[in-house]
């Protein structure tokens, strides 16, 4: 039977007739109920999207097309405070837009060592090359038992992020551009200058750089607070075509000890962000407060410590 459809693939009538998949006798079979399709919808909006999708949208082909289409993805979105950035450019799948925005995660493949270099690629391992360490230092109410530490020379390690493999197709991409959050805690040892350095490039599908994001190095003179700072960085508005995303960072001391007395890192973060949460960009944060494009404060200013409350290590 066929019905002209009306919101959210309604029925001229506003029933849809449901059978009744509980267990009964033989004269019961084939039994139907009528139920209006509002009272469906308002069922289906309330339930985990998940259950929608894999149980409910198979119970008939009313229920399929309803859970299909567009108007219910984009209600369910309104109901939950889900809304695409731009207001002149919404998603052209609502579906697809919702999931994603749910599902956000984080990119990087063992960002905290805890696999060792497992998932990285070492582009420079100078002085007596990277290494994993237990973490001693706190870090902003975060469990991170290990970090990363660089050497007496230029220590670089890398991730390339396939973002259709991610699940971010190109269509998606292209129509919204969503923002892309990086997020890096770093730290010098307090008795040893240091270096910090990071590049984030987006990448088209030869891997071409369409939009790149490198600051200048931060510098930890020696006797620096021994305090993990986080940077903090946006890319948004960087057109058409992005494909990849290509992470590097790292860094070294600069007294030139051997061993393992250069900056330190860990906790990093890459996130597709396609809906509005009012994210604010930040190049800078520690837990003493903002270092940024618009401080006056230096980092070594805000991470400069009385060297009086600092033990006295041996090498």
């Amino acid at each position: 039977m066929s019905y002209k459809k009306t919101r959210m693939g309604h029925s001229q009538s506003g029933h849809i007739r449901v059978r009744d998949f509980v267990p009964r006798s033989d004269s019961c079979a084939g039994q139907q109920l009528d139920v209006p399709l509002a009272v469906v919808e308002e069922i289906l909006l309330n339930l985990p999207a998940h259950q929608v999708v894999r149980v409910c949208r198979l119970v008939c082909h009313e229920w399929k097309e309803l859970v299909d289409s567009a108007s219910y993805w984009k209600e369910r979105c309104r109901r939950e405070g889900i809304q695409p950035r731009d207001a002149s450019r919404p998603p052209e799948d609502w579906h697809r837009f919702y999931f994603i925005t749910k599902k956000r995660r984080n990119l990087i493949k063992n960002p905290s060592a805890e696999d060792g270099f497992s998932g990285w690629n070492i582009v420079q391992n100078g002085g007596d090359k990277w290494t994993v360490e237990d973490n001693s230092a706190e870090i902003q109410n975060l469990t991170v038992p290990k970090c990363f530490v660089t050497s007496y020379m230029l220590c670089l390690k890398q991730q390339l992020i396939d973002l259709k493999k991610e699940g971010y197709n190109d269509a998606f991409m292209d129509q919204l551009q969503p923002h892309i959050k990086i997020s890096d805690w770093y730290s010098p040892r307090w008795d040893c200058g240091s270096e910090y350095q990071i590049c984030v490039e987006l990448l088209d599908r030869k891997k071409n750089p369409i939009s790149t994001f490198e600051p200048e190095p931060v510098f930890f003179p020696q006797w620096s607070y021994q305090q993990w700072c986080e940077m903090t960085h946006i890319l948004k508005d960087y057109g058409p075509g992005v494909r990849f995303i290509r992470f590097t960072h790292g860094g070294k001391d600069t007294q030139f000890w051997a061993g393992w007395y250069g900056i330190r890192v860990t906790n990093s973060s890459v996130e597709i962000c396609p809906a509005d949460e009012g994210l604010e960009s930040t190049l800078f944060k520690s837990k003493k407060g903002q270092v940024g494009l618009n401080s006056k404060k230096s980092i070594s200013e805000a991470c400069s410590y009385d060297m009086s409350k600092q033990p006295v290590l041996k090498k």
